[in-house]
């Protein structure tokens, strides 16, 4: 009997960290099942859908968005607190789902409802984008409450982050399938306004799981929602960690999003070239169910081995998988099943570094009062270096000698296992190791940095209130006037 309210209060720090994070499957789904949806459209429109260039313009569009609302409530979770943001962007996510699905033209124009279709994947990035900075920073925040045990701070939220994004893609894969069978081959325009649809309701789940929510205690103790941000002062004690980690951020997703391309490379080796719509979704299934040993995997040993470290063994083993790839393609090419599950280990461990790693290394490095725009500002880069590895690998591949020949499918395992091993002394070289509760310690080691330059930390927190004094930096040209705005 004794140990049922040790257990009650366990379980309701462990809810909390996944009410947070778990919108982020969302982001999964999202960026998911626009595959199978695009798939859908070329069956239904055909040639119309190569004439309006749909595919490049959707694949833009929602990275834009996504970074815009990584941006913007980067700034609103620090500023406007971190529960504003996230109800603000499971709304968002929710209201767009359903307004996506209900895509339709003037006339029923195929252009206009691609056009319509892609205005609302933009406004759908926003929310997705959203929930890095709101989300996953109060699900880091959470997971140093005192009921949640040190040797689990770090797993509970790789599995309510990245595992929840990865769980998103398997189950986008898998919707899509189950309504084709529902609805029938003569029904697609069904079955593609479902897919969208259908991502109200996890957001809708979130959104009411989420309302009864407060601030993380680490925010009320520590932000600066109520004066003025000495962004110099930040600048300058937290710009190498910023930088490292965008960079490692950008590499992991300029290497991990392009590198989808060869999923449909092994699913047209197995399948003979099959164009039946059950057998495509279904490999995609398998394909996306690659990341998942991965991520839970790497969340059961990141508290013991370090996000730092479980990050540098991730991207070194991604590597050495990566060059085994690309020597002995033609090999493993003879033998589809091989070379899948050894693609499957490739992406697997990509899940066990920085899949899991970045997001906590981000969240964890920076202090309470810009946490969320740190790791929004770390996360957008990650996504531009999505979009540039999109549109990058293609030329790659014809540089190499094309999609035809060996050098053209094994340049880019060669490229992306050399940046791998690039993020991995990064890592070593500029990123900090974490320990458990280090975001205390760190929000305490930057009081002591602030008043060290003449910042009044009496005004931080949700209570704080009253004047600043001027901030005494080392150069005039440089001090910083710190007023009140309260």
């Amino acid at each position: 009997m004794t140990d049922q309210p040790a257990l009650r209060s366990r379980l309701s720090g462990v809810s909390l960290i996944f009410a947070c994070g778990t919108a982020l499957f969302s982001d999964g789904y999202a960026n998911g099942v626009i595959s199978e949806v695009n798939t859908l459209l070329k069956r239904i429109y055909g040639d119309e859908i190569t004439a309006h260039n749909y595919s490049t313009v959707v694949s833009s569009v929602a990275f834009a968005g996504t970074v815009v609302g990584m941006l913007v409530f980067g700034y609103l979770s620090d500023k406007m607190g971190r529960k504003f943001g996230m109800m603000t962007a499971t709304g968002i996510v929710a209201f767009f789902s359903l307004l996506s699905a209900a895509s339709e033209g003037a006339h029923h124009s195929v252009g206009g409802t691609l056009a319509m279709l892609s205005a609302c994947r933009f406004l759908l990035g926003i929310g997705v984008g959203a929930e890095y900075p709101c989300g996953s920073v109060s699900a880091s925040e959470q997971t140093e409450q005192k009921s949640i045990s040190k040797n689990a701070q770090h797993r509970w939220f790789a599995l309510a982050t990245n595992s929840m994004i990865d769980t998103g893609f398997v189950i986008s894969a898998f919707v899509p399938l189950v309504l084709y069978w529902i609805c029938g081959p003569n029904h697609l325009r069904a079955v593609w306004r479902l897919s969208l649809g259908l991502g109200f309701i996890p957001a809708m789940l979130v959104f009411i799981w989420r309302l009864s929510m407060d601030e993380p205690d680490s925010y009320k103790k520590s932000s600066m929602k109520n004066v003025k941000i000495p962004y110099m002062l930040v600048l300058r004690r937290y710009w190498p960690s910023l930088v490292a980690i965008s960079l490692t951020w950008f590499i992991y997703d300029f290497i991990t999003y392009p590198f989808g391309i060869y999923s449909s490379t092994v699913v047209d080796n197995i399948t003979g070239g099959s164009d039946a719509i059950p057998v495509i979704f279904g490999w995609n299934i398998i394909i996306n169910l690659f990341y998942i040993p991965g991520t839970l995997g790497g969340a059961f040993i990141v508290d013991y081995i370090g996000p730092k470290n479980c990050m540098i063994a991730g991207l070194i083993s991604q590597a050495v998988i990566g060059f085994i790839m690309s020597g002995l393609y033609e090999k493993l090419t003879s033998h589809v099943a091989a070379f899948a599950v050894v693609y499957g280990i490739f992406l697997s461990f990509g899940e066990v570094g920085p899949g899991n790693c970045l997001g906590l290394l981000a969240s964890k490095t920076s202090p309470t009062a810009v946490r969320g725009q740190f790791y929004g500002t770390a996360a957008a880069v990650g996504k531009i270096g999505a979009f540039v590895g999109t549109w990058a690998f293609p030329p790659m591949i014809d540089a190499f000698g094309g999609a035809s020949s060996v050098r053209g499918n094994t340049g880019p395992f060669w490229v992306g296992s050399g940046l791998a091993v690039l993020s991995a002394l990064i890592t070593f070289f500029f990123i900090r190791p974490l320990s458990h509760d280090g975001m205390a310690d760190e929000d305490e080691k930057f009081r002591q940095y602030l008043e060290a330059h003449g910042f009044d930390t009496s005004t931080m927190g949700l209570g704080g209130t009253g004047s600043m004094t001027a901030v005494d930096d080392t150069t005039s040209d440089e001090k910083v006037d710190q007023k009140s705005v309260v």
